[in-house]
């Protein structure tokens, strides 16, 4: 923005420079256009990056937040490797949340969080997924026999060297270990939805998702459940960045973490982390 806002000025001082009065009209128009985003900034929407498996209870809760406090939240979601790359490159945004700690702690060695403002907020469970119209049955266990059930089908994870379910699902396929069995039969997504529909569309004969994700969609049902001992804890955590100006930041990061807003989480599945403010 004061990039963009240098380079009207300059004009505007050029064209007055020039004189006469074509030149001045401009300068006068430019001006206002100027003027205006600054005297509007204060009512900026705010823009939150998250992690894609939070697309639909953070929806209803920006829905509740707009209706209580007249504030519009925009929202864009994707894996969290994407979203926080996107920072790094000075993508505009005021609160990011993440579906890991490896890269909210990426952010921060970089300087990109508002000090203070990091907060633990979510944790989740990983599950292995097949269509709803599947018969397949089984138990994970270590040496359990995926591959056997794989056959020759894919399947579907996020990309498992950036995509926090993805980099969950080998840690735990490999704690386990049946990873060298099925690495050849990945279908690696670009996010875990991604992952998700390839399943619900039966493109893969299984996945490996968030619990919050299975639950939503009736194209797959849960096979079962990862234990929590085969990998590294599912944290989400959450924090403003120091790049934001809007005040409201802070105030929507609080809002995430009142009661209201922990009874949405946990009926879409997920574990509160965060303390009620």
């Amino acid at each position: 923005m004061q990039a963009w806002l240098g380079r009207i000025r300059g004009k505007v001082a050029r064209a007055v420079k020039a004189g006469g009065r074509a030149q001045l009209l401009v300068a006068v128009l430019v001006g206002v256009l100027v003027a205006q985003p600054q005297a509007s900034m204060a009512g900026d929407s705010l823009t939150v990056f998250a992690a894609a498996s939070l697309k639909e209870t953070l929806s209803t809760l920006a829905d509740s937040w707009k209706k209580e406090t007249g504030q519009e939240v925009k929202l864009s979601f994707a894996a969290s490797s994407a979203l926080a790359k996107q920072i790094d490159e000075g993508a505009p945004a005021d609160l990011f949340i993440s579906a890991d700690l490896a890269w909210m702690d990426h952010l921060d060695k970089a300087g990109e969080l508002a000090p203070g403002s990091r907060v633990d907020l979510l944790g989740n469970r990983i599950v292995l997924v097949a269509p709803a119209a599947s018969t397949l049955k089984i138990s994970i266990a270590p040496n359990f026999d995926l591959a056997g059930l794989l056959g020759k089908e894919r399947l579907a994870m996020g990309n498992v060297a950036a995509v926090p379910a993805g980099v969950y699902g080998k840690a735990a396929l490999e704690k386990l270990g049946v990873w060298d069995s099925v690495k050849e039969r990945v279908a690696q997504a670009d996010n875990v939805r991604a992952a998700l529909a390839l399943v619900s569309r039966q493109e893969a004969a299984l996945g490996i998702v968030y619990e919050t994700d299975a639950k939503i969609d009736p194209g797959v049902r849960i096979l079962d459940r990862f234990p929590e001992t085969s990998h590294p804890p599912i944290v989400y955590p959450a924090a403003v960045l120091k790049s934001s100006a809007n005040p409201q930041a802070k105030a929507f990061l609080a809002y995430l973490q009142a009661p209201k807003a922990s009874e949405v989480f946990k009926a879409a599945g997920f574990t509160v982390l965060a303390k009620s403010n």
